[in-house]
């Protein structure tokens, strides 16, 4: 049975101002597709110090398909080529005992091979390189991948979505779903948590045209036998990263 964490507030809006980032960058044209799974199916997935956060009584898996634009160290301007590519995100969804809520990323697809690389190495996150696009016709958006290297060949995705109005008050469950102002990681010394800071999101309906894919799957996760609870979409926001804090070590594990 999962352990109670301290009653850390959810808020829509980041609890703490990154006034010196390690990163900056933009997360734009953004599709979140989500299931509902029991935190026992993936409490083996969390990095130690860290368990399944729940809402309602289960955990939920993401996938997340958008633009990276113009990543960029500390204050430095962004890259405009390497710095911007597509990206999909296979992730979780965690807290540790100091009560920060994050997530936990099992695969990050992305088409630029050098950030594949460096995030790899430098951030020991499970960025894979992939065949990418994005691609806006009329008033849908649709999102492929096609995995290269180094993990499962084969691995792909293709999700079409339309997007509708604006979410003026988003539910509870959209904001545990979006609002995630950090990610947990085994990082080189050991699991920390990793910040971030960006404006409240802009969260539209969206209506899920094409959803064919295999990367949960290949990120050890249950295939889906249910449609999405929730389907979002969002322009985007900027987005400035904070250096990793290690002080994961708690009943958790260290």
């Amino acid at each position: 049975m999962q352990k109670p964490v301290p009653d850390a507030p959810r808020s829509p809006d980041a609890p703490v101002d990154i006034r010196f980032p390690l990163l900056t960058q933009q997360w734009l044209d953004l599709t979140f597709i989500h299931w509902a799974v029991e935190p026992a199916m993936v409490a083996k997935l969390m990095p130690p110090g860290t368990v399944p956060d729940m809402h309602g009584g289960v955990t939920y898996v993401g996938l997340v398909a958008f633009r990276m634009h113009k990543v960029g160290w500390f204050r430095l301007p962004g890259l405009p080529y390497l710095g911007s590519f597509p990206e999909t995100n296979v992730r979780l969804y965690s807290v540790d005992a100091h009560g920060r809520r994050g997530v936990v990323f099992r695969s990050m697809d992305a088409s630029r091979l050098i950030p594949v690389v460096m995030g790899r190495i430098g951030f020991r996150l499970p960025y894979l390189w992939s065949r990418m696009s994005l691609r806006t016709t009329g008033d849908t958006v649709t999102y492929t991948s096609s995995r290269r290297w180094p993990s499962v060949r084969g691995a792909y995705s293709r999700v079409t979505v339309r997007p509708g109005e604006r979410i003026e008050e988003p539910t509870e469950l959209e904001h545990f779903l979006t609002a995630r102002w950090g990610m947990h990681n085994a990082f080189a010394g050991g699991a920390a948590y990793l910040p971030n800071h960006h404006p409240r999101w802009p969260l539209h309906r969206a209506e899920l045209i094409t959803c064919e894919e295999n990367l949960l799957t290949a990120a050890g996760l249950p295939a889906p036998v249910a449609a999405p609870v929730s389907v979002l979409y969002s322009p985007g926001v900027p987005v400035r990263l904070g250096r990793p804090v290690r002080r994961l070590n708690s009943e958790y594990g260290s």
